[in-house]
């Protein structure tokens, strides 16, 4: 822990706040809440009332599955044996959301109150006990995964069809999610007589968080999995960059600095909506590719993912897959703190629209059964507000906020480092088995406002992939993230989403990153009229397939 406190004054040190306005909050590794709620978000009525996207509804919104149709899961296309289908009832209820009185409070996991602990930890023996006394109780803890590996692996079909339904890849990911983590701890809370209970989140963004909390590394404990990596046991630092098969980081001050920047990219650096919360997807689409996946679940949720499943398991169970991953508890307090990015994020003071108001993403539903055993259905529009969902988080330092990269002092020319670089034309379509650098057009010269696309990404469904692309690097071969130039990550899990004709692995999806900061950042050459793309390949870069890069306004 001494390296983590060390890299605490780093912050201060060398990624001061950039402005006037940024400096009047207080960010630091110290305990309690540093960061200022009414600077860093906006009041609710501000946020809820401030500029929607505005996306053209195109079809009908996804709505619930047929339950009792409920088939085979399968990853990669290969079927499991594996029944991972819920209970079912005939009677369903619209639900509709309690009054709210007193917040329930999330609270960080590495610092749970023992009391609190002993709390949760009975809840989570008790949810188990119904495995053994009743195995169809929809409360109990393998039926709560169940739900988890249904809808993630191609056991429902979207009603009425024969084309898989999926809650990956598109803006169904977070209000689905926060929809499941709702239900869950109501239940436990109930299972408990505890109407107050709030699931821990695991605060993998902040240095202090950035280990398996210790309260699920414990053996004798209801909150542990045998199914981990056992090198990532704590006080092993995450790595939100985590790629399999790589030398273990052994620098823990320099990984806390990948981390928080990894974090300021995917949540300051997003221009439009669905970039954060992932692309539209309705009913008659097919299953969206993993391209189509926001900033947040395609970069620091793929990794905790993956750094935490077991890769001694041939899918790296439990939480390196779709399917197994709600049979570990850390899997919730994991989605937990994925639930608090899009909390912050909405409440962000940046330009961006942080509200999607198309009906076909507003009225999209799904079906959980409560702690009731009553089998409900949900809106997609009623979860925007987890307040009234009747909970918030914990504040707790942000330090990630002003993780902005140092900008580049001296000027490159881009005539100075493209001599290893290629015109577009002589790469693609290119198979990622080697680093690409890429001369692309501007879209005009000294052009600020501008967007790269990196488009018709073809990812390998049986294979875990992952990608780093940067502008204007002087490096032929960059490896880290906290630099300047660094643009953003691709990384997807082993996951084919569909069957058969179905299958979105014949299909390609596109991701955008943000070139404006990035521009002030490297300190762009304003008569230059082409930038140097390098697309790097982190892990199975064979099995990738990117069809062109093209810069656009934004």
């Amino acid at each position: 822990m001494a390296s983590l406190q060390s890299s605490c004054m780093v912050l201060s040190t060398n990624h001061k706040p950039p402005s006037a306005t940024a400096r009047r909050f207080h960010v630091s590794c110290s305990g309690g809440g540093g960061v200022d709620r009414r600077d860093l978000l906006l009041g609710l009525g501000g946020l809820y009332g401030a500029k929607a996207a505005n996306l053209n509804a195109r079809a009908e919104p996804i709505q619930p599955p047929d339950m009792k149709a409920c088939g085979v899961p399968d990853v990669g296309g290969v079927s499991l044996d594996v029944n991972c289908c819920p209970p079912t009832l005939d009677a369903i209820k619209n639900y509709v959301l309690p009054p709210v009185g007193k917040l329930r409070v999330r609270p960080p996991a590495h610092k749970l109150p023992h009391e609190y602990l002993a709390k949760y930890e009975e809840a989570i023996r008790r949810m188990r006990a119904l495995d053994e006394t009743d195995p169809d109780d929809p409360r109990g803890f393998t039926q709560q995964a169940n739900v988890h590996c249904a809808y993630c692996n191609n056991a429902y079909d979207q009603a009425g069809t024969d084309i898989p339904l999926s809650i990956h890849f598109s803006w169904l990911f977070f209000p689905w999610h926060r929809w499941y983590l709702y239900f869950y701890e109501r239940i436990l809370g109930s299972l408990i007589q505890d109407p107050t209970f709030a699931l821990p989140f695991w605060n993998w963004d902040n240095p202090r968080g950035m280990h398996l909390p210790s309260i699920f590394d414990n053996e004798n404990s209801p909150l542990y999995d045998t199914n981990r990596n056992p090198l990532h046991r704590p006080p092993a630092v995450v790595d939100l960059q985590f790629t399999n098969g790589k030398p273990e980081p052994t620098d823990d001050e320099r990984l806390v600095r990948s981390n928080l920047a990894t974090m300021y990219k995917e949540m300051m650096r997003v221009r439009k909506p669905e970039d954060f919360m992932g692309q539209s997807y309705v009913a008659g689409e097919e299953v969206p590719p993993p391209a189509k996946a926001g900033t947040v679940e395609r970069g620091s949720h793929t990794s905790i993912h993956r750094w935490v499943g077991d890769p001694n398991n041939p899918y790296h169970e439990d939480l390196g897959n779709f399917y197994s991953a709600g049979r570990d508890p850390a899997f919730y307090s994991h989605h937990s703190n994925v639930d608090r990015m899009w909390t912050l994020w909405r409440g962000l003071k940046t330009k961006v629209p942080k509200a999607i108001n198309d009906p076909d993403y507003l009225n999209a539903a799904f079906l959980f059964y409560d702690e009731n055993k009553e089998l409900v259905r949900v809106r997609a529009g009623d979860v925007l507000d987890n307040k009234k969902m009747g909970y918030e988080y914990k504040d707790v330092d942000v330090p990630w906020l002003y993780f902005r990269p140092p900008r580049r002092a001296a000027r490159v020319k881009v005539k100075d480092i493209s001599k290893n670089a290629q015109r577009p034309e002589k790469v693609f379509p290119l198979t990622l088995s080697r680093i690409a650098r890429v001369l692309v057009s501007k879209t005009a010269p000294g052009a600020a406002d501008e967007d790269l696309l990196v488009e018709h990404i073809h990812a390998s469904p049986d294979e875990f992939v992952k990608f780093d692309v940067y502008v204007n690097s002087e490096e032929d071969d960059p490896k880290d993230v906290d630099q300047a130039e660094y643009a953003g990550t691709f990384a997807k899990l082993p996951h084919r989403g569909g069957r058969g004709h179905h299958s979105h692995d014949k299909g390609k999806g596109s991701i955008r990153f943000s070139l404006q900061e990035l521009y002030e950042d490297i300190n762009i050459d304003g008569d230059d009229e082409e930038v140097v793309v390098t697309i790097v390949p982190r892990a199975n870069g064979r099995h990738v397939i990117i069809g062109g890069i093209k810069i656009v306004k934004a």
